[in-house]
Order: structure tokens, then C-alpha cells, then sequence
């Protein structure tokens, strides 16, 4: 992975991750599975121009779902939780108003 925007695939908006940005400053996105803390972290600093404090990693395990008879699994990911300096802030997950 030597491109930066491999090891991020997605922000994510979820309600958990919007309280961890409002209250601690964190961002949450999801990553390549491959990829570690150190990268994540040089990804996060060159593609949002910030400066990266702390990263933390889990990886989300695959769920069970069932429509009707039929019984599968929701895929399971990694996300990366990334604490940035005080007074940096990623522009995308800024309300618009």
C-alpha cells in the first residue's frame, strides 16, 4: 500500500463517532485491513494537512443477518479512531449550515 488513499477508504458517520469528534477531538474512519496505526496515522497527516496525536485500532467482526428464511453475514471491517491536536479539525465532518 504505498498510496495514502488505499490505507483510508471511508469517513464514518456514525452517532458514536460524531460524540468522540464534538467531546475528544477524534476522527473515525474505515481502513484497509492490512493497514497499521503507523500508517494510518502518516495517511490521516498528508491527505487532511493535520497533525495526528494518538490512533487507535479495531477491528469490527462480521454480524449475522437474516432476511426471511435466508441467513447471511454483514461483512466485517477495520476502523481506525485518530485523536488529533488541539485545534486541528478535518473540514469534511464539519457541519454545513
Amino acid at each position: 500500500m504505498n498510496n495514502h488513499f488505499e490505507v483510508i477508504r471511508a469517513p464514518l458517520l456514525t452517532e458514536k463517532a460524531t460524540d468522540l469528534r464534538e467531546k475528544h477531538n477524534q476522527v473515525c474512519f474505515e481502513v484497509d485491513p492490512r493497514a497499521n496505526k503507523s500508517m494510518v496515522s502518516a495517511a490521516v497527516e498528508k491527505i487532511f494537512n493535520v497533525k495526528v496525536t494518538d490512533v487507535k485500532i479495531v477491528n469490527a467482526k462480521p454480524k449475522p443477518k437474516r432476511l426471511g428464511k435466508s441467513i447471511g453475514m454483514k461483512s466485517g471491517y477495520k476502523k481506525a479512531i485518530v485523536s488529533l491536536k488541539k485545534g486541528d479539525k478535518i473540514e469534511i465532518f464539519e457541519r454545513v449550515s
